[in-house]
């Protein structure tokens, strides 16, 4: 059984995984914005293509994955909802969203990473483990007649497509990887049944800010959470642990989210991007707040979103019953303001905590089923300890995987 879990490819994980939308370098963060509105995918993938022309060989597993076209990195709308907290953005949103989609790139190299479908899984383990949040796996299919024809016209400047260098990509994530390992999780015993503060796996170096501290002193730390996957707790004057202001909460939202994160306390911000929408005194709250800072453009902007449920790109036209209403958002993947949340998840701004004597097991199953890639650790009195993280327990299994034979 260990022999056979060792021998497990890249292309094991990817089985029936979407293709990649995707942006080109040249797209603008405007351009960013709508793909995002309009997927049910929380990351856009950003590919730099120096050759839109170039003929493409088909029938050769090795065509060079990133010859011609590569990935170089992935947005979602928190990095557009933290570029427009700016303070260089705030008086005009619409000006800001015209620069170009790197402006709102993630600088820290290696995030995004490049896998052939025949790797290792411990190879993709150990790109993880060096820092990759994504790996960019081309999708194993054959290709008829008219999808080869088609891929060799010259893709959009600005809009998503799916084919580069003649194929499809998928990502292959944390969770994906965690999820294929809970599927052998037997093979690892006694180490799942073990505690997370028996396995040293609790990290106490966390972000966390005060529930009544001014939501804008946490940007640093939202962004900072997202290039983490982790998140920001929210404590009260004892460090216990009240909530949290979750990136995977805020990548569910849209635009608007900006003007509250400006004008907000931690703690309103929480009930703000809570599932069900924001309540209407704080909608009101963010609106006068607004102009007592004189931000005159994102209140503008606020206004006709909130009004609307339009986009800063465009208006939507209101459905004349509840449920073609219901159908439009499905359709364009996030709701409008009144409904800000996408219609593929919903969560909450309550945290998802453990015990330090839970299993690690427990903690795995706990964190795939509310889809977070980590799992805050509190004591009975609800005084926080630390985070356990998907990377914490890659760590474990890959140790473990060197005692079952591997010496990669």
């Amino acid at each position: 059984m260990a022999v056979s879990f060792l021998a497990n490819v890249v292309s094991d994980l990817c089985l029936g995984k979407p293709a990649l939308r995707s942006l080109p370098i040249s797209a603008t963060v405007a351009d960013a914005l709508a793909a995002l509105k309009n997927t049910d995918d929380n990351f856009i993938s950003v590919w730099d293509c120096v050759d839109h022309s170039a003929k493409v060989e088909f029938g050769h597993d090795n065509v060079g994955v990133g010859r011609e076209c590569r990935c170089v990195g992935k947005v979602c709308m928190v990095d557009v909802i933290c570029y427009l907290c700016r303070d260089e953005n705030l008086l005009s949103p619409s000006a800001a969203l015209k620069a170009p989609v790197s402006a709102i790139l993630p600088k820290i190299p290696g995030l995004v990473r490049h896998l052939e479908p025949s790797s290792r899984l411990w190879e993709a383990i150990d790109l993880i483990l060096q820092g990759a949040q994504n790996l960019v796996v081309p999708i194993q299919t054959k290709l008829s007649s008219y999808s080869r024809r088609k891929q060799l016209q010259k893709p959009s400047a600005t809009g998503p497509t799916t084919i580069h260098n003649g194929r499809e990509f998928c990502w292959l994530t944390q969770e994906d990887v965690i999820r294929f390992l809970l599927g052998s999780i037997g093979l690892f015993s006694p180490l799942p049944a073990l505690s997370v503060d028996t396995l040293g796996i609790i990290t106490t170096d966390i972000l966390a800010i005060d529930y009544y501290s001014p939501a804008s002193s946490a940007i640093g730390a939202i962004s900072r959470s997202l290039s983490e996957q982790t998140s920001v707790a929210v404590v009260d004057g004892d460090g216990g642990l009240i909530g949290e202001i979750s990136p995977f909460t805020l990548a569910c939202c849209d635009e608007t989210v900006a003007a509250a994160i400006t004008t907000l306390s931690s703690g309103d911000l929480m009930a703000y991007i809570d599932c069900g929408g924001p309540p209407e005194d704080l909608v009101r709250a963010v609106k006068a707040r607004l102009k007592e800072k004189n931000l005159e453009g994102m209140l503008e902007e606020f206004n006709i979103l909130t009004a609307s449920g339009a986009s800063l790109l465009s208006s939507s036209s209101s459905s004349s019953s509840d449920e073609e209403s219901l159908l439009s958002t499905s359709r364009s993947g996030r709701y409008s303001r009144s409904m800000s949340y996408s219609s593929r998840m919903v969560r909450r701004a309550e945290a998802i905590v453990c015990h330090p004597k839970s299993s690690l097991v427990a903690v795995m199953i706990q964190a795939i089923a509310h889809r977070v890639n980590y799992v805050w650790v509190v004591e009975d009195d609800c005084s926080l300890v630390g985070i356990v993280t998907f990377c914490n327990m890659l760590k474990i299994f890959r140790e473990h995987l060197e005692t079952m034979g591997w010496k990669g």
